[in-house]
């Protein structure tokens, strides 16, 4: 049995992020889709050290131990093995982007630095730096200066050495990398051949250009990146609004404290003392050697160069069965419940439902949640629309969604002008139930129609993330929700609710009773499972409950694509528990939650991982399902995904990523069969109606 129960969710999120890297490190995945897969590696790792590793880092600063949340672990010590994994994590990440450059040269595509340039290409990039480059650059020389500038931890820097021809003295400048332009400049071909080179080497071809009024000896330049604590700290000033406040902390949110340095190993040892110190970033800062360019989450956006054979086929979203996109949502939602399972299927019914209740004489009022939402937000259109034609809209959007709040301040101000109501949530709570209720008036009387979902209500990561949402015109359902809306009104009442399960209040306590209730029925010797999909488990409590539920008897099946505290397969405490993380083209997001009940089958879907904040600390949303038809639907899905063996890693205490066996099973890719699944409900269909 292993030294502990649990495993640090902190050492489990960086394993998940291997397992992101080992898309990118997989030849069966096209190489274009493999830079992606480091772009996204790299882009999760700054989320980390900017939330996780700076809480953890203002814990070990504190002096205090942090055994007791750290499940056994004390901050210092994480502190150190965090930095060791990432290092580790980091060289990996170079090998891989190394093996990647070469194989997309055998594909006659090249990334060229500044000294592979033609003269052909030359002639090209020095119209591009004089037009679109030169005029971005922001260039400071630091000698002089009597305070060192701020560095943005969403930027990355050049640090620049310059030795003068007078007295050898060492002069420093740096250069920002601007963010305004594309990081990847795409060359003119030469014959079959296509080039690309970094904005960062276009730089420092143009070093000359940029430092002509110095006289120097020589000049170099290397790549520097620095990650700051950002955790928002909210004023209490009653005077001022929520608006006010979020805007303010984001605003300080630049000043943070530094968690994490990155440098080109290559740079002198001089030059980079000299930002140590200036920036006073000292050991007990994460201080991580790097190669020669930094800010890889870039490689999401790598232009595809017209190469779509070197990316994945992108399968068009299906229509949901019975549902049309022509016709009246609410006609059929009347008689029926409906699943949309994005983006399987296309996420446009959701904005078709905004949008015809906003034209609908009959609707009077919408109520939605909102939490993260897309850049040109269809959502935001719909709802404006609806006010516009008088109907009463209230919207409850999260201020505090971490890293998006200042669009959805930006999104708040728009709805405030149009005459939209706006909730801003309960102190100490976040609010991230996906939710939606409309009125509707029928025969004299009110009918409500709504939505519960997994997922934002984004329609730019619907594309990519799987999500569930259930379309009802169940009342009591609806009236539910309602009284969700009632509470962030007046939050000192707390609800009770006939069918959904809300946090903070009840989902803990409902949880542990549909689980103490599996036991009963494992020792009374019935039929019993457990079948859990989420992105997280790192609640200890919970994690307590389903090793009891294993210990009588329980078989539980966990399919968790990120953290997993939960350590299964231990003789004498999770025996009967499996659990498996699918990483693939979609990044797995639906929360689907099924309990055996000796026959009597019951399905939930969620807002909510079995994490402590999603339990305990923030408002959230599960639904249960009564569809028979629907119910058989998440089931399939769940099933579909539990026969993974491609993507499919098991969860154990080692994180060691270990691939699914597959023995002598045919390849059964989940992703690839859920599509196929819902492909062959919509054939079914066409053929019965032929």
């Amino acid at each position: 049995m292993p030294e502990h129960k649990y495993i640090d969710r902190e050492k489990s999120w960086l394993a998940f992020n291997a397992r992101v890297l080992q898309e990118a490190a997989d030849d069966s995945v096209p190489l274009l889709d493999r830079l992606r897969f480091l772009g996204i590696f790299s882009n999760n790792l700054d989320e980390f050290f900017r939330v996780r590793f700076a809480a953890i880092r203002r814990l070990s600063l504190s002096g205090i131990s942090g055994e007791k949340y750290l499940g056994g672990i004390s901050a210092q010590e994480l502190v150190k093995d965090i930095t060791e994994i990432v290092i580790l994590q980091q060289s990996e990440s170079l090998r891989i982007l190394s093996t990647i450059e070469a194989k997309l040269e055998s594909k006659n595509i090249f990334i060229i630095n500044e000294d592979q340039i033609s003269i052909d290409q030359e002639i090209f990039l020095k119209d591009f730096f004089i037009q679109k480059l030169s005029p971005e650059l922001v260039t400071i020389i630091l000698n002089d200066l009597a305070e060192f500038p701020l560095l943005k931890d969403t930027s990355g820097y050049l640090a620049i050495k310059l030795i003068m021809k007078l007295n050898n003295e060492v002069r420093y400048a740096i250069v920002e990398i601007p963010k305004t332009l594309n990081r990847f400049v795409v060359l003119p071909s030469d014959d079959e051949k296509q080039y690309v080179i970094l904005i960062d080497d276009v730089i420092r071809f143009h070093l000359s250009s940029i430092f002509n009024i110095f006289d120097y000896e020589s000049i170099s330049a290397h790549m520097i990146k620095i990650t700051r604590d950002a955790q928002l700290d909210i004023d209490s000033d009653l005077s001022k609004s929520m608006i006010e406040k979020i805007t303010t902390s984001v605003k300080d949110r630049r000043i943070g404290e530094p968690v994490r340095f990155i440098y080109d190993q290559l740079i002198d040892k001089d030059t980079l003392q000299f930002f140590l110190d200036k920036m006073n970033i000292v050991a007990t800062d994460s201080i991580i050697p790097g190669g020669r360019y930094h800010n890889r989450r870039d490689y999401m956006n790598f232009p595809n160069l017209g190469r779509f054979d070197l990316l994945y086929k992108t399968n068009d979203p299906l229509p949901v069965p019975g549902l049309s996109m022509e016709g009246s949502m609410l006609e059929k939602i009347s008689k029926k419940d409906y699943l949309l399972n994005a983006p399987y299927q296309s996420f446009s019914y959701l904005t078709k439902f905004l949008r015809e209740a906003a034209l609908d004489p009959k609707v009077t009022s919408i109520k939605i949640t909102l939490y993260r939402l897309a850049k040109n937000s269809q959502i935001i259109s719909s709802l404006i629309n609806a006010a516009k034609n008088g109907k009463k809209v209230t919207v409850q959007i999260e201020l505090q969604a971490r890293f998006d709040e200042a669009s959805n301040i930006s999104y708040a101000e728009q709805m405030q002008i149009e005459g939209i109501e706006l909730i801003f949530g309960i102190k100490g709570l976040k609010v991230h139930s996906k939710i939606c209720v409309i009125e509707r008036i029928e025969n004299d009387k009110i009918k409500r129609y709504g939505f519960i979902s997994t997922g934002n209500f984004n329609e730019a990561t619907a594309k990519v993330y799987t999500d569930v949402t259930l379309f009802t015109s169940h009342q009591q359902i609806l009236k539910d929700i309602t009284k969700i809306f009632d509470f962030f009104d007046i939050n000192y009442r707390v609800h009770r609710y006939k069918h959904l399960i809300v946090s903070p209040h009840y989902t803990r306590t409902k949880f542990y009773k549909l689980i103490d209730r599996e036991i009963l029925h494992a020792l009374a010797g019935r039929k019993t499972f457990i079948k859990l999909k989420m992105n997280s488990l790192s609640d200890f409590k919970m994690i307590d409950k389903l090793y009891e539920a294993s210990t009588a008897g329980v078989k539980i099946q966990l399919e968790v694509r990120g953290i997993c505290s939960l350590i299964p397969g231990i003789p004498g405490m999770s025996e009967n528990i499996e659990a498996i993380s699918i990483v693939d083209n979609y990044l797995e997001h639906s929360r689907i939650y099924i309990f055996g009940n000796a026959g009597q089958t019951e399905v939930f879907i969620s807002s909510a991982d079995f994490m402590t904040r999603n339990l305990d600390g923030r408002v959230e949303v599960t639904c249960p399902i009564y569809d028979q038809e629907i119910k058989n639907e998440l089931l399939d899905n769940f099933n579909l995904g539990w026969k993974g063996n491609v993507k499919a890693r098991y969860h154990s205490f080692k994180l060691d990523n270990k691939y699914r066996i597959r023995n002598q099973d045919p390849i059964f890719r989940a992703q690839w069969e859920t599509y196929k699944y819902y492909q062959n409900k919509v054939e079914f269909l066409v053929e019965k109606a032929t």
